[in-house]
């Protein structure tokens, strides 16, 4: 079996695994490529038909592309689409100019505490992996958040012999990630494989592309002229440029993506 096809088993067998255990179930869509591959296996774990909610977090900020692939994809997958926004915070002006830890943090992580506790959500599934930043590369594939969706990465459970903790108190959640092991080069290279569709932000104009997306007022475009799957790969092969080095480096500061994410951000 090749290496592709083993960490397709992998994240088909912890997306079961994780159904099998939490009913109360849904994953967060962001539309983009990890997130969309994450989909993608979902759809082939249950045979075409996901059996929960896919939960886009809508700050409002959002690239034109990333709402029509959104709505586009939605109707012909099916889904069962629960797009959220954090309207109070919107309507008192919340946005990108209040600093992006606020901005991060209203629009987003309040954002998901709302939605999870409006539908009683106690697993959630996310496309992230350990490659992408370095404090991502502390988490486990099934990662418990406390009431305050606090997340203590001082303090998880090993995960050995396929084992993982599914128990939770009543205000506890789990986050699922089932492509955890996956590299950039991996998604892109089972991209390519499967023929997942991307949105187009993702492939050169000609001049530049973005290699992360986001929202628009945080994501700036690397000079590249990859216009297509197998060019953005050979281009990765080539260079040693982080993959988040176009989001606004405020926020990816190991110091600041760790208080993110002890605070509940994805």
């Amino acid at each position: 079996m090749d290496s592709l096809s083993k960490l397709e088993n992998e994240s088909i067998y912890l997306i079961r695994e994780a159904y099998s255990q939490f009913k109360d179930i849904g994953m967060l869509w962001s539309i983009g490529k990890d997130s969309t591959t994450l989909l993608w296996l979902i759809r082939k774990a249950f045979y075409g038909k996901i059996p929960f909610p896919v939960i886009h977090l809508d700050t409002g900020y959002k690239f034109k592309e990333i709402y029509e692939f959104r709505d586009y994809y939605a109707r012909k997958w099916d889904l069962d689409l629960l797009v959220y926004r954090n309207e109070e915070a919107l309507q008192n002006g919340m946005g990108p100019g209040k600093g992006k830890l606020e901005c991060c943090t209203q629009l987003k992580t309040q954002a998901l505490k709302q939605v999870v506790a409006k539908n009683h959500i106690k697993a959630l599934y996310l496309g992230i992996r350990r490659d992408e930043h370095g404090v991502r590369a502390k988490e486990r594939f099934f990662s418990i958040r406390d009431q305050d969706f606090e997340w203590n990465y001082k303090e998880q459970s090993l995960e050995m012999w396929d084992q993982h903790r599914t128990e939770t108190r009543e205000e506890e959640h789990f986050r699922i990630h089932p492509i955890l092991s996956w590299t950039e080069k991996d998604i892109w290279n089972y991209i390519e494989r499967e023929k997942i569709p991307m949105v187009k932000l993702y492939f050169s104009d000609g001049e530049k592309r973005y290699r992360s997306i986001g929202c628009e007022t945080c994501c700036n475009p690397i000079l590249s002229t990859a216009g297509s799957v197998p060019e953005i790969i050979r281009e990765l092969e080539k260079t040693n440029i982080s993959e988040r080095s176009g989001r606004a480096q405020d926020k990816e500061s190991d110091y600041m993506m760790q208080k993110l994410r002890s605070l509940g951000y994805m």
